[in-house]
């Protein structure tokens, strides 16, 4: 069962936050969110981060949406800091909905994705050994993923 924790508590620097990409703005926003972070599995949270940044170059992280997420030339991959016992992420094509979007051809023999909407999904990594099971997978479903962003 899932449980979901209250909206984040974020202090007054993160909240006034610019949202606009800008590379110098953003060093180190998302260390400084990640140290407030009060989450069960902060520790997952980080593996998880490490593991997203090594798929592949390019792949940079800022604060949207209240939580970490992942740009090359758009974000597309935010985490879902609500489950408490597993981590999640949502895979999307950036932050405006593209009704012509192409289709995403997403290969998943690890079942990390729950199809949510033609152009978004929920990766659920669980948490623990089990995401440390599941890195190749991830890596790969971020280099997937980031061909159509």
């Amino acid at each position: 069962m899932l449980r979901y924790l209250p909206p984040l508590n974020l202090p007054e620097k993160m909240k006034s936050a610019k949202s606009k990409f800008s590379p110098t703005a953003e060093v180190g926003q998302v260390d400084a969110f990640m140290a407030g972070l009060k989450h069960p599995l902060k520790s997952d949270i980080e593996v998880v981060r490490t593991i997203i940044c090594g798929a592949g170059p390019g792949i940079e992280e800022a604060i949207k949406w209240n939580a970490p997420s992942y740009r090359t030339k758009e974000f597309f991959a935010t985490f879902n800091l609500r489950a408490v016992d597993r981590v999640q992420l949502i895979f999307h094509l950036g932050a405006k909905v593209r009704p012509d979007h192409p289709e995403l051809k997403i290969s998943d023999p690890a079942n990390l994705i729950k199809w949510l909407a033609s152009d978004r999904c929920l990766v659920t990594l669980g948490a623990g050994n089990d995401i440390r099971a599941k890195k190749a997978a991830l890596q790969n479903l971020v280099r997937e993923w980031i061909a159509y962003v």
